[in-house]
């Protein structure tokens, strides 16, 4: 049986002796990168067959204030956070308390259908695959991000009013003009949806589900939904963007979720890190999992198409990624190379994200091959 390993200094040493060019090459790219000012703040995490090789931060969490960016740095993950609601979901599953087969109105105290097809049942594995027909209607969505501190309207509260005819928020624009199941449609408050069904069969939030489940399990210490749970505020990343006329930054104020299952994770890259190690290997071990193997083995298998499973993107790879205004994020595993990679930066303007990741991953390639 694999055993949970921090890696050690000796390994550490190991590796860095014989990758210590090729690590070079990555610091020094991401380093010009910072350099730029393309980008503040950079968070990475590599694991390699059970081991973490690297996590580490770059650049600034705080520019004004000159503070470093580490991997004790905590920063909303945007998107990936749905991945939580994948777990808890197939958690419910396996409990016997939840069938993905449902209709979702056999769990809600108010009526979600969609006005343009109501003989048409919305399930539950519907909003898993994003094919619910529920959409994100741009400026009800948009006005349910609560700049300056956490968002004052219930999860519930703000669900029924938009899904429930007669709401404050309702209108048939809500919907797609489709059969649910037939199109995948992105959905925030789809998943959002998936989440509040969650606290209707657990009765209690979605918070407090995830931080007894997840969190508290794995040694997430420094992993919260609200602002009101940190013990160390300071710890949190300035978020920014970068104006094309001014090729500098500017910071965006903080801010919370109203639907924040589908979004407003906040967490540091030493703690996603042991989430992604979880999700890889199932360690450490506990007498009650999380989820079981064959769990896990279903939340990756998608119900409608190839490239999407329950709240997981399996295009490529297994994980998920991010983006929110001040932030871009990624969290994937390539299971037939046993390679983890996780990477933040504060900043939804970094034109080279998705380059950088893929320099992240070739490397984590590379101590793969040197290790052997």
């Amino acid at each position: 049986m694999r055993t949970y390993r921090k890696a050690c200094l000796s390994l550490l040493f190991i590796f860095i002796l014989a990758c210590k060019q090729k690590e070079s090459t990555l610091d020094q790219y991401i380093n010009a990168e910072i350099a730029s000012g393309e980008v503040p703040g950079i968070g990475i995490s590599i694991i390699v067959e059970g081991d973490i090789i690297v996590s580490k931060g770059y650049g600034y969490a705080d520019i004004e204030n000159r503070i470093p960016f580490s991997d004790s740095t905590i920063m909303n993950i945007a998107s990936i956070s749905k991945t939580f609601i994948g777990v808890s979901i197939m958690h419910a599953v396996e409990k016997g308390l939840l069938n993905l087969e449902d209709e979702v109105n056999k769990y809600l105290s108010f009526k979600t259908i969609n006005p343009h097809r109501p003989e048409k049942e919305i399930r539950v594995k519907h909003l898993l695959g994003h094919r619910s027909s529920i959409v994100d209607e741009y400026k009800t969505y948009k006005a349910s991000y609560y700049y300056g501190g956490d968002a004052p309207t219930k999860l519930g509260e703000f669900l029924e009013n938009y899904l429930a005819k007669g709401g404050t928020y309702y209108s048939k624009d809500n919907f797609l003009d489709k059969d649910p199941g037939s199109k995948h449609e992105y959905s925030n408050i789809g998943a959002g949806l998936a989440a509040h069904i969650l606290e209707s069969i657990m009765k209690k939030p979605f918070y407090l589900i995830t931080r007894d489940l997840i969190f508290r399990p794995l040694g997430m210490k420094n992993t919260v939904w609200f602002f009101s749970e940190m013990e160390n505020p300071s710890n949190h990343a300035k978020l920014y963007k970068t104006e094309k006329e001014k090729n500098e930054p500017s910071e965006i104020e903080t801010y919370g979720l109203i639907t924040y299952p589908d979004g407003g994770l906040r967490t540091s890259i030493k703690d996603l890190t042991k989430y992604l190690y979880y999700i890889m290997y199932d360690e450490p071990v506990f007498d009650q999992p999380i989820i079981s193997k064959e769990s896990k083995r279903n939340m990756f298998t998608p119900d409608f198409d190839q490239t999407y499973a329950k709240f997981w993107d399996t295009k490529d790879y297994i994980g998920h990624g991010g983006w929110d205004p001040g932030v871009t994020t990624s969290m994937y595993f390539d299971p037939k190379n046993e390679i983890g990679v996780i990477l933040f930066t504060n900043t939804s303007t970094y034109a080279n994200f998705y380059t950088l990741l893929k320099k992240i991953y070739k490397h984590s390639l590379m101590l793969k091959n040197n290790s052997q």
